[in-house]
C-alpha cells in the first residue's frame, strides 16, 4: 500500500506528460495552420494553371 501512495506523489512523470501534452497541442496547431493555409492557397493557383492543363 505503501508503494501505491508514494507511486501517486511522485512529481517526475507529471513533468514528462506535462510536455507530452504541450507538443502534442504544438503539432496540432501546425497541422491546422497548414491545413487552412494550403486550402486558402489552393483555389488561387488552380486558377493560375488552369489554362496550362487545357
Amino acid at each position: 500500500m505503501r508503494q501505491v501512495y508514494s507511486f501517486f506523489l511522485e512529481d517526475r512523470g507529471a513533468t514528462a506528460v506535462e510536455y507530452g501534452l504541450l507538443v502534442g497541442l504544438i503539432a496540432l496547431a501546425i497541422v491546422g495552420t497548414a491545413s487552412a493555409m494550403f486550402n486558402s492557397l489552393h483555389n488561387p493557383f488552380g486558377r493560375v494553371s488552369e489554362p496550362f492543363t487545357r
